[in-house]
């Protein structure tokens, strides 16, 4: 299975951000994490601050890709774009937090992109990457 990571802004600062939200690991930890649990899995990785260039990647995913997971980071919340992308990418998508969202700011409890994702997995910090490649696959397979 070839699935898609996808990351949206300020998580290529994980490692330096607070580490009681977001855990103590880096994206290239979480990397590593995966490709070593998920051996058997072809995984691209790809993280950007700029929607425009997350709504690229999602508009040519169902060309090359099972599968994605995908951590929008703030633009869970705001982006209208994002969501309408996902929405047109018509393979498993699942949606992923380091942080538990329904814990934290009022603005931060809705999220506008899972509704157009299979399901999201918040608040489990890099679990939550293994948990949703874990459900991408089921997904995949029990299609």
């Amino acid at each position: 299975m070839k699935i898609l990571v996808l990351n949206g802004p300020n998580l290529n600062l994980l490692g330096k951000r607070d580490k009681t939200q977001y855990g103590v690991l880096t994206l290239d930890d979480i990397e590593k994490i995966l490709k070593d649990e998920f051996k058997e899995e072809y995984f691209e990785f790809f993280q950007s601050n700029h929607e425009g260039e997350l709504i690229d990647k999602l508009h040519s995913a169902a060309d090359y890709f099972d599968g994605v997971l995908i951590n929008p980071g703030g633009y869970s919340h705001t982006s209208v774009a994002i969501r309408d992308a996902l929405e047109l990418c018509k393979i498993p998508k699942v949606e992923v937090h380091l942080s538990n969202i329904s814990t934290r700011e009022d603005f931060r409890h809705r999220t506008i992109t899972a509704a157009r994702c299979n399901g999201y997995v918040s608040g489990f910090k890099e679990l939550s990457y293994t948990s949703g490649t874990y459900l991408l696959k089921k997904l995949h397979y029990n299609r």
